[in-house]
């Protein structure tokens, strides 16, 4: 444990778990997407949709997919900068199967048509972990860089994976695979020691079997 597991980050509060953990639940949800946000929907879980106006959960939830960080002062009138910035956006709740109290589900998409589904948990201290990705499980900080790798559930999609980031001289620190069904579509979830270099992805996608791959990194 450290101080920030105690005291929380350097934050618009009140909540580190309700404001912060949701901005930065909304900052991935941007950054996974990859473009910026034109419409949001989002739908409140548990005690993010209990207590979450009060704490501002709503409104941390819309700063991170304008992409303002967690000490943004900015964070209370981020439904005002979403208009001002064209975003469309709308709230409700849900109810989610087997989810921790402080989850939202965020439908978004980007002017050019894309779009992205995440299921994802605010878990204390502005920490998140990110548990579901456009309807396939996933299981990660999103605080190291990640490979997110959309596949079709296929013998060799993983070792064509995993050898192009060895010899892209990249170290995989943790590794998780999922699949809808036997012979479906799958996903790795790859969390790395460093930075992707240059034409990585680009690499990795023209793999056959590889549907789509996303690459997170925060810094």
């Amino acid at each position: 444990m450290n101080i920030l597991d105690i005291i929380g980050p350097v934050m618009v509060g009140p909540s580190s778990s309700h404001t912060a953990g949701a901005a930065r639940i909304g900052q991935v949800a941007l950054k996974l997407l990859g473009e910026e946000v034109r419409s949001a929907k989002i739908r409140l879980h548990g005690s993010f949709l209990a207590t979450g106006k009060g704490h501002g959960t709503d409104r941390a939830l819309v700063a991170g997919l304008l992409g303002l960080s967690v000490d943004d002062r900015r964070i209370p009138d981020s439904f005002w900068l979403a208009k001002e910035r064209g975003m469309d956006f709308e709230i409700s709740g849900i109810t989610l199967a087997d989810a921790h109290p402080n989850s939202v589900k965020l439908e978004v998409m980007s002017e050019s048509g894309r779009k992205l589904e995440l299921v994802a948990a605010s878990i204390g201290g502005g920490r998140i972990r990110i548990c579901e990705i456009d309807g396939l499980r996933a299981d990660f900080s999103a605080e190291a860089p990640t490979v997110v790798v959309f596949n079709q559930d296929r013998p060799g999609c993983i070792v064509k994976v995993t050898s192009r980031l060895g010899s892209a001289g990249v170290n995989i620190a943790t590794m998780q695979v999922y699949r809808d069904e036997r012979g479906g579509h799958a996903v790795m979830v790859i969390e790395v020691d460093q930075q992707l270099p240059e034409g990585c992805i680009g690499r990795l996608e023209q793999e056959e079997g590889i549907e789509k791959v996303i690459y997170l990194c925060m810094e």
